[in-house]
């Protein structure tokens, strides 16, 4: 998840970024880099100072129509554990539910049957990775499990309970111990304690109050004219149908959910504004919890929380899309970049042009 600074490497393209045109830049990263479309924004808490993106929607289709517009999606990947944690933030300042309630307080009937590991576990825990809970990071894992029916939101509810009644993680000292599923669960309490289901609280939040933009699933889902995502096969980079059997169904609530870059941007500019001391959707002292209320992780946010040095961010991939968010606290800055293809190369573009971004701005 940590960015690598690589200065040595690209000291000259930085230098030169200063007086460059950024966007030209960025192109030139991208089609270095095999990636067919990219978007990539610098903001304050009051401005918008970059937005853009470049490209088109599909690998070796460059015509009008796959052109990139400000009203494409990108898919956040493991990024919407942030939208989770914003989510039952609301929830708790509504009173609905507490960051120390435990799964098991909501839920009674299973707590017999259930691994005695997890008869603690709280909404908190599970946000920020401590709740012991197996990763679910990998398509095998899930491979591995039984067969669900019903709607997303029964599958889950299934899923859940498989989990709670199944072995734990092994015990081990790190600070965290990063998991999908733990997102799942969660997501089911908040799903309890509001009445509603996970997509209709996703709805109130972010379209019904927030006026955001969003899809469930890969952009091209539901809209051809979206972006495609990309993986290789052998040599090749190839663009996902909308039908490949691919799904996040299962750990929705941790990694599948699309935003166009500019309602992506003005959400991660509240978070910005919560950490400079402004109240809005959140209060302020929610928004320092939501990136600083535990070390390394907190929930739905890695941080470096040092004195003089106090930073979040997060990266999301199912493989096909890759998003990077950086928040800088200390300079009132925030960097995002997201991308159609998650491959090696695709990445080392990405970084290239957030390095770029920020010696730019921060060098003012």
């Amino acid at each position: 998840m940590k960015y690598l600074f690589t200065t040595a490497l690209f000291f000259l393209l930085i230098q030169k970024a200063t007086s460059q045109n950024l966007v030209q830049l960025a192109d030139s990263i991208r089609k270095s880099n095999d990636i067919p479309e990219i978007g990539f924004a610098i903001l304050t808490s009051e401005r918008i100072l970059e937005l853009h993106t470049i490209g088109f929607h599909r690998h070796g289709i460059t015509d009008p129509s796959t052109k990139a517009q400000l009203t494409d999606y990108f898919h956040l990947g493991s990024n919407t554990k942030a939208i989770t944690a914003f989510i039952a933030a609301h929830l708790v300042e509504n009173k609905k539910i507490q960051w120390d309630t435990k799964f098991f307080s909501l839920f009674p009937e299973w707590k017999e049957a259930s691994n005695p590991v997890y008869f603690n576990m709280t909404l908190a825990e599970l946000l920020s990775h401590r709740a012991w809970i197996k990763p679910y990071t990998s398509g095998e894992e899930f491979q591995r499990l039984p067969k669900f029916s019903g709607l997303k939101s029964e599958q889950r509810r299934q899923f859940v309970e498989y989990l709670v009644k199944h072995d734990a993680l092994e015990k081990n000292n790190e600070t965290y111990n990063y998991s999908n599923a733990g997102y799942s669960i969660a997501a089911l309490m908040l799903e309890k304690a509001s009445g509603k289901n996970w997509e209709q609280l996703v709805d109130d939040v972010l379209s019904a109050q927030l006026k955001l933009k969003y899809k469930f699933s890969w952009p091209n889902r539901t809209d051809l004219n979206q972006p495609w995502g990309h993986w290789l096969e052998g040599d090749s980079l190839v663009a996902l149908p909308s039908g490949t059997a691919y799904n996040l169904n299962l750990a929705e609530p941790a990694g599948d959910i699309s935003m166009p870059l500019p309602d992506y941007a003005r959400w991660v500019q509240m978070n910005l504004a919560g950490l400079t001391g402004k109240d809005n959707f959140l209060k302020a002292a929610t928004y320092n919890y939501l990136h600083y209320g535990f070390d390394k992780y907190a929930l739905g946010w890695l941080n470096v929380n040092e004195t003089g040095k106090n930073s979040s961010e997060h990266a999301g991939s199912a493989g096909t899309f890759y998003c990077y968010t950086l928040i800088n606290k200390d300079k009132n800055l925030a960097y995002i970049v997201t991308a159609n293809s998650a491959t090696e190369k695709a990445l080392e573009g990405i970084f290239k042009l957030l390095e770029l971004m920020i010696r730019k701005t921060e060098s003012k």
